[in-house]
């Protein structure tokens, strides 16, 4: 069980402020279904940080920290190069969408910005240093959900006050920080 904790415990203090905690605020201000957006999570945590801990080894052998970090900083700058494009109902009224669309729509943006993140590296890191593997994922997976939880529901609940246009910038301008930062370092 102490692996568990460990796990849980350090994923959830690396969320904190991490891009993914932005992109579920961005989704349940959107969706406002925190329902399928926190199972979304879920389902696309459990998937990344499976893979993380299973393959961890063996990428880490295969890419030099340098082509990791070119890919790591393209990728973020794609990222907010796209995100600078409008969704054709930002800041205007959300349609109704089905609980599957939301669903699958969280979780596919969940399980791409988590490529690289932090908490997958630590998820890799945790994996190679500890026992037994379901402990480390449910561990990871568990801090994940006790930091963007309450992101969702607070976010679902305040939808209204949240300026979409605003933060759609503010995420782009962040995604290309990070690749910029990533890449002179």
């Amino acid at each position: 069980m102490q692996t568990l904790l460990i796990s849980t415990v350090a994923v959830a203090v690396a969320e904190i402020g991490d891009k993914t905690q932005l992109l579920s605020l961005i989704l349940a201000a959107k969706y406002r279904k925190p329902v399928p957006i926190c199972v979304g999570i879920l389902i696309a945590t459990l998937a990344n940080h499976a893979l993380a801990g299973w393959l961890g080894s063996a990428l880490s052998g295969l890419l030099t920290p340098g082509m990791l970090k070119w890919i790591v900083a393209a990728s973020f700058l794609a990222i907010g190069l796209w995100t600078l494009v409008p969704d054709k109902v930002d800041d205007g009224e959300v349609p109704a969408r089905g609980n599957r669309g939301v669903l699958a729509a969280t979780l596919i943006a969940f399980f791409l910005a988590e490529m690289g993140d932090k908490t997958q590296v630590a998820t890799v890191v945790l994996a190679a240093q500890y026992s037994p593997l379901w402990q480390v994922v449910a561990g990871t997976t568990i801090g994940m959900l006790l930091a963007n939880v309450p992101v969702v529901w607070l976010g679902s609940r305040f939808a209204d006050r949240l300026p979409l246009r605003a933060a759609r910038i503010s995420a782009a301008i962040l995604f290309v920080a990070l690749a910029i930062w990533i890449a002179l370092r």
